[in-house]
């Protein structure tokens, strides 16, 4: 049975945070602007969205967590929610659920092979698998237009993610975890590939940019390679530069 009591409590029972959170996205986000909120869990960053004004497109693969999503946010008219993964082409896929801890359910084998081995993981159980439909971001663009902003936070799916991205879009986050840090190095790859970009990284639920200015592309790789392993995660933030 899926357990999104702790989801509520980490994303919907601290004020400060969520204070944090609409302020970092208000650098991104004007009110008028489309945002996407691919892996919207249970939607605390598509609400903050939604406060800044944006029109939201919310994807979320799980079955009983996209029904929380809707239940929270599928009325509103700025809200558009479809229950759906992202990959580098549309089909299917297999996700591996974590029904203690739905947040780190994952399309990503090479996530669960890894966890074992590094402490703060090393309890996590991915006890269901699932098969899911998988759109991209080329088509969800083809659909609800260029989105001014996407958030990116897929359990070590997002370079696959940005591989179904053939054109740079003005800014977004992605996930990063010193479990792969391979991954979020091949993101940074892709960002570059598509086009001139500068980065930033924010950690944990801290919601804060650490760096006062925006880095390049080899920069941003040397501060993912240097930092510890007890950093865990956060985000990394591109800008497209114009």
């Amino acid at each position: 049975m899926i357990n999104l009591r702790r989801s509520f409590d980490v994303y919907y029972r601290d004020a400060a945070r969520t204070a944090r959170m609409d302020a970092l996205n208000g650098q991104f986000i004007r009110p008028g602007a489309c945002a996407f909120d691919i892996g919207a869990h249970v939607g605390d960053r598509t609400g903050s969205f939604l406060r800044l004004g944006a029109r939201v497109v919310a994807l979320e693969p799980q079955p009983k967590v996209f029904r929380a999503l809707r239940l929270i946010h599928g009325r509103h008219p700025n809200a558009v929610l479809i229950r759906s993964a992202i990959g580098a082409g549309p089909g299917d896929l297999q996700l591996y659920v974590n029904s203690a801890n739905p947040t780190v359910s994952t399309a990503h084998r090479p996530l669960i092979e890894a966890a074992p081995m590094t402490p703060s993981w090393q309890d996590q159980l991915w006890d269901t698998e699932i098969t899911v439909p998988v759109t991209t971001l080329d088509a969800l663009i083809a659909t609800h237009g260029t989105p001014d902003f996407v958030k990116l936070d897929v359990e070590g799916f997002e370079h696959e993610a940005l591989r179904g991205l053939s054109r740079p879009i003005p800014a977004l986050s992605f996930e990063v975890t010193t479990l792969q840090r391979a991954v979020g190095l091949a993101c940074l790859d892709r960002l570059a590939a598509l086009g001139h970009y500068r980065f930033n990284i924010s950690l944990g639920e801290d919601h804060r940019l650490r760096h006062a200015e925006w880095m390049t592309h080899d920069a941003t790789r040397a501060a993912l390679s240097a930092l510890p392993d007890a950093a865990n995660s956060g985000d990394v933030f591109a800008r497209l530069q114009t």
